[in-house]
């Protein structure tokens, strides 16, 4: 296989691999509050953060092999798909894994305080918002593939 090509195959790839991760633990989440006891909540929460050893390098595949397929390109989809990751990128380092770290230690010791409700409602929202971010990149993404560039 062509270097092009296997940069053709790991991005997306990748990319679906960490918008699915990322799915799974926004879904496990609300799942586990709505229908689960505190124990299943404390399980999911605590899973999550172990979650990120496949997570961090799916997205830094992703993003990685994005950059180099985009090599020079400054404008149009490929432009837009680089400021949704750089916003992706700042969500989750200074909000989304804090928040997960935090959960996880609160739910390993059983406190389900406010705390733990203010900071889970933040992560669910910035959570949503990646999520829709990295759907925005994917259909973006599909569309560069098709050659329907605009």
């Amino acid at each position: 296989m062509k270097p092009a090509s296997l940069k053709h195959a790991i991005h997306p790839l990748a990319g679906t691999l960490a918008l699915l991760i990322i799915a799974g633990f926004w879904l496990a989440t609300v799942a586990a509050e709505i229908w689960g006891s505190a124990a299943t909540v404390a399980a999911v929460k605590t899973a999550i953060p172990w979650g990120f050893l496949l997570l961090v390098p799916a997205l830094a595949a992703t993003g990685g092999s994005g950059m180099a397929l985009a090599k020079g390109v400054r404008s149009g989809l490929a432009a837009r798909k680089r400021r949704r990751m750089a916003a992706i990128a700042l969500n989750g380092s200074l909000v989304l894994i804090p928040s997960a770290l935090f959960l996880a230690a609160r739910a390993g010791a059983g406190r389900f305080d406010t705390g733990f409700v203010l900071v889970q409602a933040i992560e669910l929202v910035a959570g949503a918002v990646n999520l829709t971010l990295l759907c925005l990149n994917l259909r973006d993404g599909i569309r560069m593939a098709r050659g329907r560039v605009a």
